[in-house]
């Protein structure tokens, strides 16, 4: 079987290997993408023999040099235009217990593709003129690209303890093809769970990056699931598994909350590839379980977990080596998540409509969207009142922004102002005239612009320092 090999670059480094007696092979992401209708310009390629020199003189063919080179790995990555093209020497592997960095030593094909992932990362297409394009699958990868199975090349508890950040990825090809995983492969992972987290043997960085990439498959609930099911979750983020078996009412939400999660989780993805809004999805019930309380006549109740849950995302940022950048925008979408639907009611007022406005500020628009994504009722009926429900609290933002330009809303009057006109040191006195002016702005007293607050900071200002 042969694959059409269209990339210029892949007929130059044949020809470079040719013309310098190397026998080298495209591996890996590259090949399966191709043989599943995408293109990467990310490419791997096999060099039997010194895969480090091979590097050095395709590089210099074209006036470059090699961006890395890992000799201990005999790896090598060329950066060429767009493309990121890694050279690596033939090798087979070992491992020590305490670390998933192997101990290399040079072989040939055979020994390379079986020491791969999974059977559909370890298919190589040759690139001499001899070859060119010709598949080399040693271990059924195509068969199992064909019928979307993600399956090891060798026994996969081993390949799982040589490197279990594998077991992430597993989950996350799984997720991103809508792949099943292969039964031994599945039975395999459960065993080598403990080894993801053992020793400090993958960084924290490593899973979680995985975890992101799951998040970011177009049915995140597949990966989920999957990584629930397995022990996994248990693992990385035990918090999620906490939220199997917590009831909710029946009449409103799916009886599970993590199984809820879930839908809400895969409801945000169809309409956003924001990978934050969609950790807000994942994590906005989080505190249930901590707030879980039975009242006659009523049910299961979870009153405040929303502020909990938003409390608790420090610590899991924390732990999970999460960028602190994004904390705050979910800590407020955790935080405001149940905020818009009493919006709906006819007697709301239109300071309430400005507070959930000034108080969401550039996040109101992915908050609506989340809210959106937690109606998760199987009666069509319900699912019917809730969207027009939010479709009523949307109008009415829109309405009372358009009336009042409380967009990013802030006090117009900033504290070194205050200061200035009220002859005072920074302190809390500050703060509480400045909260004046905004409360008054919230509550249609004056209008939310430049001149209005200044009058109105001149009426409060002898009243407060008095």
């Amino acid at each position: 079987m042969k694959i059409d090999l269209s990339k210029n670059i892949l007929k130059e480094i044949g020809r470079i290997a040719d013309e310098n007696g190397f026998k080298v092979f495209v591996v890996g992401g590259y090949v399966r993408d191709w043989l599943m209708g995408k293109e990467d310009n990310d490419i791997d390629i096999l060099v039997i023999g010194d895969g480090v020199k091979f590097a050095e003189l395709t590089a210099s063919k074209f006036g470059r040099s090699p961006s890395a080179v890992y000799e201990k790995f005999g790896t090598s990555l060329v950066m060429l235009d767009e493309m990121k093209i890694e050279f690596t020497s033939a090798r087979k592997e070992s491992y020590s217990k305490k670390s998933r960095k192997p101990i290399v030593k040079m072989s040939g094909l055979e020994d390379d593709l079986s020491r791969r992932d999974f059977t559909i990362n370890a298919i190589a297409a040759g690139l001499n003129s001899d070859n060119f394009g010709e598949i080399t699958d040693l271990f059924g990868g195509y068969d199992d690209l064909r019928k979307g199975v993600i399956k090891t090349p060798l026994e996969p508890v081993v390949t799982f303890s040589d490197d279990p950040l594998r077991i992430m990825r597993a989950i996350r090809f799984a997720s991103m093809f809508n792949f099943t995983i292969e039964e031994k492969t599945l039975e395999g992972i459960k065993k080598s769970v403990d080894r993801l987290t053992e020793d400090k043997v993958v960084s924290q960085e490593r899973i979680t990056n995985e975890f992101l990439k799951i998040l970011m498959s177009d049915k995140p609930s597949l990966g989920l699931e999957i990584m629930f099911k397995t022990g996994v979750m248990d693992k990385v983020f035990p918090e999620i598994s906490a939220l199997q078996g917590v009831d909710q009412r029946k009449d409103y939400h799916h009886k599970d909350v993590f199984y809820h999660t879930l839908i809400v989780v895969d409801n945000t993805a169809e309409k956003t590839d924001n990978v934050w809004l969609r950790f807000s999805a994942l994590v906005h019930d989080i505190a249930k379980p901590k707030t879980k309380k039975f009242i006659e006549g009523t049910g299961w109740t979870f009153h405040g977990h929303e502020e909990f849950g938003a409390r608790m995302m420090k610590n899991i940022f924390k732990k999970m080596k999460l960028p602190m950048s994004k904390l705050e925008y979910v800590e407020k979408l955790v935080r405001m998540h149940l905020r818009p639907i009493p919006l709906a009611q006819d007697i709301v007022t239109d300071s309430a409509v400005r507070r959930l406005a000034a108080e969401a500020g550039e996040e109101l628009e992915d908050l609506l969207l989340l809210c959106r994504a937690d109606i998760t009722s199987k009666n069509p009926d319900k699912v019917s009142r809730f969207m027009k429900n939010y479709e009523i609290v949307e109008k009415k933002i829109v309405e009372v922004q358009k009336k009042d330009e409380l967009r990013n809303f802030q006090s117009p009057v900033r504290g070194d102002e205050i200061m200035e006109i009220c002859n005072i040191k920074p302190g809390r006195t500050v703060g509480i005239i400045k909260k004046r002016i905004e409360e008054a702005i919230l509550e249609g007293e004056i209008r939310n612009e430049y001149e209005a607050a200044r009058e109105y900071l001149f009426k409060i200002k002898d009243e407060i320092l008095g």
